[in-house]
């Protein structure tokens, strides 16, 4: 059986940054308010009359993986698009990366696991590339959140968290059994779907009765979550992921060279570092700039710390994401 490998990296963002100072002018909050309970300081939102969609992003940052990874776009053979904000309900975006990036006609699959949709969709393409079927596979983590948030002071609990932005990754094939993908590690508990969702349109809220009623104060369009029950439960789950990816590969807490959490907020991650007595420069954090970026937020923190030099060959790197669902899961690879 093969493994699989990241071979290229790519990110992208919108240039237009929005401070907490911004958003003070908006709603009824300040830049104090906003970094005692996450850490954000500014996000990137995509400005008006900009091109820039969750696919447009996630093509840009996907150029950049695969020429990293040393390839072509004739050279890719699947992709896994991950988002909660596509362009379309549908089609995916997957599609749209396909005819973006001028690809042959390649098959594309979505995942939608929100804030764990990058960590899905590498342990979906890690199976893919293990059973020989695929050698190399394009995963994508994009989300445009920004045209989707209340942003006044009813809807500030959730709007000041968010920014947009994409990243990118190519996974390869290798023979090479001690490198690459490890290890992943998923799972869901439905029952608290409804603590973080968005719950129009639905089944119960379709089409005719959203043209019928138009009615301005539905907010079930906007974002909900129960901030207090999503963090208790997020702390638990984050920290039961990654014991498991460390038990499945027999390998202790001391072995963890570089976590890259799900930059949910800056207090969960700070919370696991401790649990698991980690350094600074073993966790890598970035939510200070970009705010949550859902599904793209594990891959732009990925590229970043490669970028950085802070992820060296032979190093054992922990992806771990709770989100939505609830959903949670992580991955283990040897760089």
């Amino acid at each position: 059986m093969y493994n699989s490998r990241i071979t290229g990296l790519g990110k992208y963002v919108p240039d237009n940054v929005v401070t907490n100072h911004d958003l003070s002018k908006l709603m009824d909050t300040s830049d104090e308010w906003i970094q005692e309970r996450t850490g954000i300081v500014e996000r990137r939102w995509i400005p008006e009359n900009s091109e820039d969609t969750s696919a447009v992003m996630g093509a840009k940052a996907a150029r950049i993986a695969i020429e990293r990874a040393g390839l072509t776009k004739d050279d890719i053979d699947f992709i896994v698009f991950a988002t909660l904000s596509p362009d379309y309900y549908f089609p995916g975006c997957g599609v749209q990366i396909q005819d973006m990036l001028d690809m042959p006609t390649i098959g594309a699959l979505d995942i939608r696991n929100q804030c764990t949709g990058f960590v899905y969709a590498v342990s979906v393409a890690d199976q893919f590339i293990k059973t020989g079927m695929y050698k190399n596979i394009l995963v994508i983590g994009s989300e445009y959140h920004s045209g989707g948030l209340e942003k006044s002071t009813r809807g500030r609990g959730v709007t000041v968290i968010f920014g947009d932005g994409a990243g990118a990754a190519v996974m390869s094939r290798t023979e090479d059994n001690s490198k690459g993908v490890l290890s992943s590690h998923l799972h869901s508990e439905g029952k608290y779907a409804e603590e973080l969702t968005v719950l129009g349109p639905s089944i119960k809220h379709w089409v005719p009765e959203i043209l019928e009623k138009n009615d301005p104060d539905d907010t079930s369009y906007y974002p909900y979550m129960n901030g207090t029950f999503v963090f208790k439960h997020a702390v638990v789950r984050f920290s039961e992921a990654i014991v498991e990816g460390l038990k499945a590969n027999n390998l202790r807490k001391e072995d963890i060279d570089i976590l890259i959490p799900h930059q949910a907020n800056l207090r969960i991650s700070q919370f696991i570092q401790k649990k698991f007595g980690l350094q600074d420069d073993q966790v890598y954090n970035n939510i200070q700039k970009y705010g949550n970026t859902t599904a793209a937020s594990v891959i732009i923190a990925l590229t970043e710390a490669w970028e950085e030099g802070k992820i060296n060959e032979g190093d054992t790197v922990v992806l771990a994401a709770f989100g939505s669902g609830f959903t949670w899961g992580s991955v283990i690879m040897r760089w």
